[in-house]
Parts: C-alpha cells; sequence; structure tokens
C-alpha cells in the first residue's frame, strides 16, 4: 500500500483530478484498485478535493464533482486539468538514481527498476542524454571483484583496515552477500579470525586475494538488519559525553545520539553511545578545541594524555 505522508497525499490528490477527468463515471471501486488504495482513502481523498480550488474559495472556486450511485464525475476542475510532469532537473535527478540502483550489488527486482528506467529516459528525452557518469561508492572494479566472488560462493583471504582501532589486519572471511548501507559498499561474511558475521567496508579492504576453496558460512551464521543504519548502540558500550561548540554541532546528525542537550544556546551537551573508547578519543582528538569530554574519565584522560605528547613533540609547554 501507499504511504500516506502529507506530501504523498497532495501528490495523489493533484493526479487525482486529471485522472477522474479523463474517466467520467468510473466507479470508486475501479479508481481504487487502479490507483493501488483502498476504496475508504479515495473517498477521503474526494471529501478533500471538494474543498480544494482557486482563491477566493467560493461555490464557484472550488473543484466540485458529481455522484451517481458509487460512479463519479468530475465537473469543475479548478485548472488542475493535467498530471503533473517533471522538470528537468527532477527527470535527471530520477535517471541518475535508477541508473544508480540497477548497478548496486545484491539489489533484487533489477528487471523491474530497468523497465522503470527505459520508460523514463524515453518520456525525457534529451534530458536522459546528459552525459553524467554514475559510479558506485568506492573502488567500482574492487567491488566488481569482490562481487564476483561473492557470486561464485569463493573464500577471500583480505587486508582490512578496522578505523575503530586504527588497524590493519590479514584474515578470511565467508562472503555471504554484498550490499549497499548508508550510501557505501559493504561484503557481509563470516569472520573465521573473529568466529562471528562481521560487516567490512569496500573500501577500506586493502587487498585481497580468492582462495582455492568455497565460502562455507555455518550453520548459525545470520545476515543482520541494517536498514537503520550500520551502527546499533548497545547498553553495555561506552557510554560519551561531550560539550559541542557551534562548530561541531554536525556531529549529533551524523553518529546517532542518546540525547542532545542545548546548554545556553552556543554549547550543546552530546551524549552517544561508541564502539570503543579508542575510537572517541581519534574523533575528539580531530575535533580539536570545538569539543570538551566531559565524561567517562577514563576517555577525558586519554585525550589529556595525547593533547599533551603532540604539545610537547612540538616544544609546547602548557602552564
Amino acid at each position: 500500500m501507499p504511504t500516506n505522508t502529507a506530501g504523498d497525499r497532495v501528490a495523489r490528490l493533484l493526479n487525482l483530478v486529471p485522472y477522474l477527468l479523463a474517466r467520467p463515471g468510473i466507479g470508486i471501486a475501479q479508481a481504487a484498485a487502479e490507483l493501488d488504495i483502498t476504496e475508504r482513502q479515495l473517498r477521503e481523498d474526494l471529501e478533500l478535493l471538494w474543498v480544494c480550488g482557486l482563491p477566493g474559495y467560493g461555490p464557484g472556486d472550488l473543484i466540485d464533482m458529481a455522484f451517481d450511485g458509487d460512479n463519479v464525475t468530475i465537473t469543475y476542475d479548478a485548472g488542475i486539468d493535467r498530471p503533473l510532469r517533471l522538470t528537468p532537473d527532477e527527470a535527471l535527478a530520477l535517471v541518475v538514481a535508477l541508473r544508480m540502483l540497477a548497478e548496486m550489488p545484491g539489489i533484487d527486482g533489477r528487471d523491474a527498476i530497468e523497465r522503470a528506467l527505459a520508460k523514463i529516459e524515453a518520456a525525457s528525452g534529451d534530458v536522459a542524454e546528459a552525459p553524467v557518469a554514475v559510479r558506485l561508492p568506492g573502488d567500482a572494479d574492487r567491488l566488481a571483484t569482490i562481487r564476483g566472488a561473492v557470486d561464485r560462493r569463493r573464500a577471500l583471504r583480505i587486508t582490512y583496515y578496522t578505523a575503530t582501532r586504527d588497524e590493519t589486519s590479514d584474515r578470511v572471511i565467508d562472503p555471504m552477500r554484498v550490499l549497499l548501507v548508508e550510501g557505501r559498499a559493504y561484503v557481509e561474511a563470516w569472520c573465521r579470525q573473529a568466529e562471528a558475521v562481521r560487516l567490512f567496508r569496500v573500501d577500506r579492504i586493502d587487498g585481497f586475494t580468492e582462495l582455492d576453496e568455497p565460502a562455507r558460512p555455518p550453520r548459525e551464521a545470520r545476515s543482520n538488519d541494517f536498514r537503520d543504519g550500520v551502527f546499533r548502540s548497545s547498553p553495555d558500550q561506552p557510554l560519551v559525553t561531550l560539550r559541542v561548540s557551534r562548530n561541531a554541532r554536525w556531529i549529533t546528525e551524523y553518529y546517532p545520539c542518546e540525547s542532545v542537550t542545548d546548554t545556553d544556546g552556543e554549547l550543546w551537551r552530546v551524549t552517544l553511545r561508541v564502539s570503543d573508547l579508542a575510537w572517541a578519543r581519534r574523533l575528539v582528538l580531530g575535533l580539536g578545541s570545538t569539543v570538551v569530554v566531559l565524561d567517562p574519565p577514563e576517555l577525558v584522560e586519554a585525550v589529556r594524555d595525547e593533547t599533551n605528547r603532540a604539545l610537547d613533540a612540538y616544544g609546547v609547554t602548557v602552564s
């Protein structure tokens, strides 16, 4: 069923009038089926249209319709006599998005996407011929090779950079699928080193070799649900509290936060869960003076020690 946000409903209402104009006397049940909505929703839309129209909103300004049993005919359209059309920019954005979607690894319904793309390209004419390069996030050649190994169900030996620990390691993985999450390509696989299912960002795989053995994820290996993002906080993860100035407020939109409190109009008190404190230390140091660590004490101490070492390297003494 279609969603029913305010924006979705406005778009549906604007297209409903020309749809009914082209089908005078259509039955409510038939119209609802063709529009993929319920009869109740269609009746509610018609009731709303009845009080919409041109400025002045008098009896001669409002959209009007006639009912004959369960059949409806638009008798006054208030000028809404043609379906909405995409602007050139909207058409190009949709074409690019569909081209990207068609290239996503592991996407279902690729045939339906390509059919929709062909229809929009045909309707868009010259707009669809604009020289726009569509590239997948990360290294496209590397992603294609890894995807091939996944399709062939082969194990991989990879050299992987773990950003949270700032270290590189070699490991053997049994790939399960390739997917795109939040604009980045990942390989979900059983990691033989960790003996658990892990998610590996493709652009952080520094090197890989396809092994001459099949991928053998154990029976207990299960794919995860990443519809809400890659990072999922849990109560057992460290809770960090920061005092954030205006220039660092972007972190509240980029990272999931437990709470954000405006303390004095300029400074925000932000709490968030982190995978480990080493990652939090690097985040805070990268933000410089725009952030102050309030809690936990071990993170405060780690940031202070790292800062003092950096100042010592430059021969700066802090009184």
